[in-house]
């Protein structure tokens, strides 16, 4: 017997969905009234939610879901393992055609509708997750979410579902040269929406996209704290064969005579003056300046506001911090990091660190 339902509660009157991201009971476990079960957050707030009775919570969700308003965490039965028959959650109707006694997270059955995978043949003596639903999709060879495209040559997929990685939707969106085919995000539940791009699922679907014939993709991860993070999203994507198409944004600058490599990313507002040459999955962030002749190594980011002088030279894997202003001609080396503010006034050697604000070698 149902004793009670637990429900994600309104947490801002702004946001009507929340991300489930602490589960605190184990499944079946015998709690008492008032006991801690669940976190709740937005991007506003944040919420523990508890037992509304005492008995075995029967949990309907999982850690990561997105859940709205009025949607069912768990109920409380008067035993551990009874059948259950749910009502509708806070007057929403359930699907007629979800099987008795299956406990799914909406997210799971999303993917798993998804993919084509009969709710019927789901396990019932456990909750099915995401995690549950991509197993039994690996073993049937189902390893990606279908995408609808209408000019697959074109497509792009994006790799990341954080801060940069919307910087670079919104620069392909207004580029208009490709349509992005979806996300993948090794920490964001598929079936998430992000700027209206829905999330794929993780690394271990790339088979399947291959499969749908997905062979671009652009790299949404930043590195701004670990540049080597983003140089391995490359070296995975390269490996399943897809290759990197250079993206500016429309409001970006960049002279005739500039030389511009692959999976180079020029956004808003960046200049880069004639005669420069972007190496190879380096990144000049919004607003930065990249004067005439200069020459940027691979992977290497000129972070918003740098403001790099004719002819100086980036080694690879540096990170030239927002602000940055340097002298005419200085050689910066490679896994070099400038922070933010500083001026350059010499030579950097590889692998030097240059603190934030730091006036580097004025005489």
């Amino acid at each position: 017997m149902i004793k009670a339902e637990v429900l994600v509660p309104l947490l801002n009157a702004n946001e009507p969905e929340a991300r489930l991201v602490a589960v605190h009971v184990k499944d079946g476990q015998k709690v008492k009234k008032d006991a801690l079960l669940f976190t709740l957050e937005t991007t506003k707030a944040a919420a523990d939610v508890e037992a509304p009775a005492s008995g075995y919570v029967r949990i309907l969700s999982a850690e990561g879901d997105i859940l709205a308003v009025g949607d069912r965490l768990a109920v409380i039965t008067g035993t551990a393992d009874e059948p259950l028959a749910l009502p509708s959650s806070a007057g929403r109707e359930e699907p007629a055609d979800l099987p008795a006694e299956l406990r799914i997270t909406k997210p799971a059955r999303s993917l798993a509708e998804s993919l084509g995978i009969d709710l019927s043949t789901l396990p019932t003596g456990r909750l099915v997750t995401e995690e549950v639903v991509r197993g039994i999709s690996a073993q049937a060879g189902l390893t990606a979410l279908p995408v609808q495209m209408d000019d697959v040559e074109h497509a792009i997929l994006i790799y990341g579902g954080g801060g940069h990685a919307k910087s670079v939707m919104d620069m392909v969106l207004q580029m208009q040269a490709f349509q992005i085919a979806g996300i993948l995000d090794d920490n964001i539940p598929a079936g998430v929406n992000i700027l209206g791009i829905p999330v794929l699922g993780s690394r271990q679907v790339l088979p399947g996209l291959v499969k749908q014939g997905i062979h671009l993709a652009a790299n949404g991860v930043g590195g701004i704290i670990d540049i080597n993070i983003r140089v391995q999203i490359f070296d995975l994507l390269e490996g399943y064969g897809f290759s990197f198409p250079a993206l500016h944004h429309p409001r970006a600058t960049i002279e005739t005579s500039a030389t511009v490599g692959a999976g180079v990313q020029v956004f808003a507002n960046a200049y880069v003056g004639s005669s420069a040459v972007l190496h190879p999955r380096c990144m000049i962030n919004t607003g930065a300046v990249v004067s005439h002749d200069c020459e940027i190594g691979s992977y290497s980011h000129i972070a918003p506001g740098a403001l790099l002088a004719g002819h100086v030279r980036v080694g690879e894997r540096t990170l030239v911090g927002m602000g940055v202003t340097t002298a005419i001609g200085v050689k910066i080396g490679s896994a070099v990091r400038i922070g933010n503010g500083a001026i350059i006034y010499a030579d950097v050697q590889d692998k030097t660190i240059i603190p934030a604000g730091v006036v580097f070698g004025k005489k």
